[in-house]
């Protein structure tokens, strides 16, 4: 008998509720069997679209949902009893969940009916995308209301992804993202059990309702193991820690987004052959094959992926599980001799960094005292250490770097681009809402949410009155950050991270030595994460790299404004100012800052930027005043420090 193809997904959202949801609507109509909401930025981490942290950022990487309204017009003409939703959020996952039900309830939708998954991995947010709010205490407790809400009222959710993919996306090795993914869901698990609300039964049944979201890379064999020992790892943990007698409240259930991590700007053509390559470590083998499948677009090192983009990662998906016999046969690889010793070998390391982290007093310890932060930059640090050294081949980037032009770049960017009228739009949809509302429904709801969250009462309840009442994205956050306050969580950048080896280094480390003598000080170097952007790995690998060449480096942390780093950079008079800007926002936010600048009269300062900017944008912001631009095709960090040190040189020159 033929087996059922995995759940067939695409990520997709950005500019508006609206476009998304003809996105939506087009992408199902081409035999997509499942929805992968991405949100934008101040949705992801409870801003309303007006906010002051929120300038750049609306609808950039995602669609921004600020209230019921715009989760109606989000999921118009959608049966959510039919559809399987997965939502990518994270700290605002209580109250998205809460807009969907509130949206099914008013469809008269049964709330058994309701299938999907909120990803609400809060624990990865503090390590790898920075979208945490709150401290890690409540965080858990929010995590641990939706876990036992769900049980009784939505059976068929799962209120909890615990999300890998963004570990291997910061660096973490296979055994690396074994280890601090099974520790994160024991955290979860051990608070749920602690808060004594359910049977052993019903406990038994809840972690059956918890899945898994994982990346898979190009070392396909590797790649392939490290799931069927997640497999086995994950039945042993739920069997022995928490006796779990039910073979299927025990299987390892997950959904896989192949590795975007890997993708490359140079030659983007070759990222079809990287992702067919990595999807395939995910489905070939039965006894570990993925629930669901969603591909990144090979375009997408280059910017946001068009509709045409995201269909051929589709077509890719229905090719190779409907046209070739996959889905007719058992497991190919059950006896494989070098498989499992593979496998073995993993889970014996894996266990060995489990025990380690548990030793500590878990996952949440480990995000505390900076354990698991500095591991995952030190990791990085070495895989691109790796492929600077030409240890680690990339092709079209480090190696067969010859090319013919691509038509696919050819006529155009290859890429969607936002109308940056989207922001003003939502803006003013936003302020009409909040005037159409009834303010006394509002304020009462907010009261319920309050006392709600400073008590011990399930904070689902009154956040699906408070979405019913018309309260927004923002309003909610504000009200919980107000009783459990906000965290900013480790940098991972500190002394105890490994020195680099590379000798490459010791030419740029001489002439920064011999500037700081020249100046009287050690070159000091502003790396700067402005706006919602927290995706920080690029960012500490420049910050790390710069220490290593001996620079004096001034690195903060993710979510800054403009006004403060400007501040620190004059507070701390520094030589040059770098920013890391990946949603997209760089040309609003290198404006303010240049006028930050200005303003405080040292816009003689050289300013850098680097993310994923399109040409035409490098373009705008060399125009604004910016001295250099870096993209993931500048690879070579001491290429990038060299430039640094010529850059400061220069300009103390002039000045």
């Amino acid at each position: 008998m033929t087996d059922k193809p995995w759940l067939i997904r695409t990520y997709a959202g950005h500019s508006t509720a609206k476009k998304s949801n003809e996105l939506y609507l087009n992408n199902l109509s081409k035999g997509q069997t499942g929805l992968s909401i991405a949100f934008d930025l101040p949705t992801q981490t409870g801003y309303d679209s007006d906010h002051i942290l929120a300038s750049g950022e609306v609808g950039k990487v995602g669609v921004p949902i600020s209230h019921i309204g715009d989760m109606r017009t989000l999921l118009n003409q959608i049966p959510l009893d039919q559809m399987n939703t997965s939502m990518t959020i994270n700290a605002t996952a209580a109250w998205m969940l809460s807009l969907y039900i509130a949206l099914a309830d008013e469809q008269k939708v049964n709330r058994n009916k309701l299938q999907g998954t909120t990803q609400n991995d809060i624990i990865k947010e503090y390590l790898s995308r920075g979208t945490h709010i709150f401290p890690p205490a409540p965080s858990l407790r929010l995590i641990s209301d939706m876990i036992t809400f769900t049980y009784t009222e939505l059976p068929k959710w799962n209120p909890v992804n615990i999300c890998s993919y963004h570990l291997q996306e910061v660096g973490a090795k296979p055994v690396q993202e074994l280890a601090f993914a099974l520790s994160t869901a024991v955290a979860y698990l051990d608070r749920v059990k602690e808060s004594d609300v359910l049977s052993s039964e019903e406990f038994e049944n809840v972690v059956g309702r918890i899945s898994f979201f994982v990346n898979s890379g190009i070392k396909f064999v590797t790649e392939m193991c490290k799931m069927r020992a997640f497999v086995d790892l994950w039945d042993e943990i739920t069997r022995e820690r928490y006796g779990v007698k039910d073979p299927k409240n025990r299987r390892f259930r997950y959904g896989v987004q192949v590795n975007s991590l890997g993708l490359t700007e140079q030659q983007p053509e070759n990222n079809v052959y990287r992702i067919l390559i990595e999807m395939m470590a995910v489905v070939l083998s039965k006894d570990a094959r993925a629930r669901a499948v969603q591909l990144p677009a090979w375009n997408e090192a280059l910017g946001l992926p068009r509709p045409w983009d995201q269909q051929w990662s589709l077509r890719l998906q229905q090719i190779l599980a409907y046209e070739t016999d996959l889905l007719e046969f058992e497991d190919l690889f059950n006896g494989s001799k070098v498989v499992e010793e593979k496998v073995e070998q993993m889970k014996i390391e894996a266990r060995k960094e489990f025990n380690h982290i548990q030793s500590m007093g878990g996952a949440v310890a480990g995000i505390e005292n900076s354990y698991l932060k500095q591991e995952l930059v030190n990791s990085n640090k070495e895989r691109i250490q790796n492929i600077n050294d030409g240890e680690q081949i990339v092709v079209g980037v480090n190696k067969f770097i010859e090319t013919e032009n691509s038509p696919l770049t050819a006529n155009d960017s290859g890429i969607e681009s936002i109308d940056p009228k989207v922001e003003a739009e939502q803006i003013k949809a936003l302020n009409e809402w909040r005037q159409n509302r009834d303010q006394l429904l509002v304020n009462k709801s907010l009261t319920d949410l309050k006392l709600a969250a400073e008590s011990n009462t399930n904070i689902m309840h009154a956040s699906i009155e408070a979405a019913k009442a018309g309260v927004t994205t923002g309003e909610w956050t504000n009200v919980i950050r107000e009783v459990f306050g906000e965290f900013r969580a480790p940098t991972g950048i500190t002394q105890n991270l490994k020195t680099t080896t590379n000798n490459d280094y010791l030419e740029v480390k001489k002439r920064v030595d011999a500037l700081s003598e020249k100046t009287g000080r050690r070159i000091k170097f502003l790396v700067g994460k402005p706006g919602l952007d927290g995706h920080s790995s690029g960012a500490e690998q420049i910050a790390v790299s710069a220490s290593d060449c001996g620079m004096d480096v001034l690195y903060e942390g993710i979510r800054l404004t403009p006004k403060q780093i400007v501040k620190s950079s004059v507070e701390e008079d520094v030589h040059i100012i770098g920013l890391s800007i990946l949603s997209g926002s760089h040309i609003q936010l290198v404006g303010e800052i240049m006028s930050e600048l200005k303003k405080n009269k040292i816009d003689n300062i050289p300013l850098i930027v680097g993310g994923i900017i399109p040409i035409e944008d490098e373009r705008i912001l060399k125009s604004q005043g910016v001295t250099a631009v870096y993209t993931p095709k500048d690879y070579q960090l001491k290429d990038i420090m060299a430039d640094i040190v010529s850059i400061v040189e220069k300009n103390l020159n002039h000045n």
